[in-house]
């Protein structure tokens, strides 16, 4: 068997996969081993799930779909995509989705991901109850009026193996895509609520070099779009957010209405990416310093060049999850896509977080990211509480890695 590798192929795991077929086997498992992590769909882009213990996937365990008074219940391992077809044949849909639906529910819950739209928190906002396997093998489970939920839903997998979550749906609804070409730059900044809050979900790419942007809108409301939007044109075709690459895979454009699971995501599920050449990077700034944190990607934009592939520009609702890179303020999201060459990405990712600390920017905790642990504990005003619960729940250990003591350290609990 080859090794064990993220998605993105720059990460090889040190242990071999356990996939255990039942919660029984994933309970007898955690609690006979030294040392355990969990790993998702690999969709991260740093070694946040990596051990020299015993590695584990819960992709295996039984798929659960439950739809209850509380929401619906899903197996931690089963895809968004999974999860979404069944809910819209039902009827019911998820407040929001992440731009691809290949990633797995616990995974991207547990790591902070998020869609966009100005009213929308990440996905981890729509998870009511959790259940997880702790560090002596019990099964434990908390729900939104226990005091330690908000530490437990983003929880870089600190407290134990999840197998289960309960999310909020609501009646199904429509989305129709529309794309915009050649938005003036500038205009990001100039008219930020006019572009990010002009569709219930909105994502803008750039490279920060070239002096026009890419809007993609995914509009509740399904009337015809118009042809100019803010000096922008409607788009004359389908678009990749790369634009030099086809855009077969991307999710259905032009303003053709569709159900909500087939256009939020910006891929189509029955597209599978079997390896992604690029590394990733993200950063989180409160909305209100959102113009300033444009200018400093612009003047950067000639250093980005030789590294980047693309840059998205994307809204997220404050929350209160005590690890959510959008916990206590509006959030304006830095997504960054670069080349696979790490020796070359690295000092770029440097110097773009030297710039954006003024700005007080969070790093997306799952991906390619410069800041150290006291950095980390200033921008995230929760990482003592979290650090004091993760001791609670696994007080010997037995979830922490080498990632978790480098970025946090239980001594942040002083």
């Amino acid at each position: 068997m080859g090794a064990v590798t993220n998605w993105a192929g720059n990460v090889s795991f040190a242990s071999e996969l356990q996939r255990p077929r039942t919660i029984e086997e994933l309970q007898e498992l955690v609690a006979a081993a030294e040392k355990v992590r969990v790993l998702g769909t690999g969709h991260s882009f740093n070694r946040i799930a990596d051990s020299t213990g015993t590695l584990v996937s819960v992709a295996d365990l039984p798929k659960v779909i439950e739809v209850g008074d509380g929401g619906v219940t899903v197996s931690a391992g089963l895809r968004y995509g999974e999860v979404t077809a069944p809910l819209q044949a039902q009827g019911l849909a998820l407040h929001n989705l992440g731009s691809l639906p290949h990633i797995s529910v616990a995974g991207a819950c547990s790591t902070g991901t998020h869609g966009s739209g100005d009213a929308n928190g990440p996905l981890a906002d729509a998870v009511s109850a959790i259940t997880f396997v702790n560090a002596s093998g019990e099964l434990v489970t908390l729900t939104r009026d226990d005091e330690d939920f908000a530490g437990s839903v983003i929880s870089l997998g600190a407290l134990g193996v999840t197998v289960s979550m309960t999310l909020d749906v609501q009646p199904a609804y429509q989305i129709s895509q529309v794309v915009y070409d050649g938005l003036p730059v500038e205009r990001l900044g100039t008219d930020l609520d006019a572009v990010m809050g002009s569709a219930y979900s909105v994502s803008a790419f750039t490279d920060w070099v070239d002096p026009d942007v890419m809007v993609w809108r995914k509009r509740r409301e399904l009337t015809a779009p118009d042809p100019k939007w803010l000096g922008a044109t409607l788009a004359d075709g389908p678009r990749h957010p790369i634009k030099v690459m086809p855009a077969d895979y991307a999710t259905q454009q032009g303003g053709v209405a569709g159900p909500w699971n087939e256009r939020l995501p910006h891929f189509r599920l029955e597209f599978t990416p079997s390896n992604g050449d690029e590394l990733q990077s993200e950063y989180f700034v409160p909305r209100e310093r959102a113009a300033e944190a444009f200018d400093v990607l612009r003047a950067l934009g000639n250093r980005f060049a030789p590294v980047i592939q693309v840059s998205e520009v994307r809204t997220i609702a404050a929350d209160d999850l005590w690890l959510s890179p959008s916990q206590g303020r509006d959030t304006v999201a830095l997504h960054f896509t670069w080349v696979q060459d790490e020796t070359a990405v690295r000092p770029v990712v440097a110097a773009l977080e030297e710039r954006l600390a003024p700005l007080d920017a969070r790093p997306h905790w799952g991906k390619v990211f410069a800041a150290d642990a006291t950095t980390l504990a200033e921008r995230y005003p929760k990482v003592k509480d979290f650090t004091a619960l993760a001791a609670k729940y696994d007080p010997a250990g037995k979830f922490r890695n080498p990632y978790l003591d480098q970025y946090l350290p239980l001594s942040t609990q002083g």
